[in-house]
């Protein structure tokens, strides 16, 4: 019952979804996170082949950290961590969709989303406080 409720699970030895994407030539693809009964748009984030095949195998998304050139677990030291409900491809397969469900928030900043700067009347506004301290997040501070 729970491959009809998610045909994305289990993919198959050739997967016909990583075929799909269009990874870049560093092997990545942007993914945008959207909480999935609300439409908020969280973050955007990159995703590998691994990371992707993590994600659909387990529901719980996986990214691809740049900066530590290594796969991300989202929420794996702050707690605040995405379930996948669908994955999504743009018509040209160079973007993904993630719609998920987001336990806390999403942004490392203590925000809700990380889209909390807004260009308004010619300057850039914070338009979201942290809900939560960075400190509190990732215990330290």
């Amino acid at each position: 019952m729970n491959d009809i409720a998610k045909p994305w699970a289990n993919p198959a030895p050739t997967n016909p979804i990583l075929e799909a994407i269009r990874f870049d030539a560093n092997g990545l693809v942007a993914a945008i996170a959207q909480q999935h009964d609300t439409g908020e748009v969280l973050m955007m984030a990159w995703m590998n082949a691994d990371s992707v095949t993590e994600t659909l195998a387990t529901g719980r998304v996986c990214y691809f950290s740049r900066s530590r050139g290594k796969l991300w677990r989202k929420g794996e030291s702050s707690g605040q961590t995405q379930h996948l409900k669908d994955l999504r491809i743009d018509c040209d397969g160079d973007t993904l969709l993630l719609l998920v469900h987001q336990d806390g928030v999403a942004c490392h900043t203590g925000r809700r989303n990380c889209f909390f700067r807004a260009a308004r009347d010619g300057a850039l506004i914070e338009i979201a406080a942290p809900e939560i301290s960075p400190e509190k997040l990732y215990g330290h501070g």
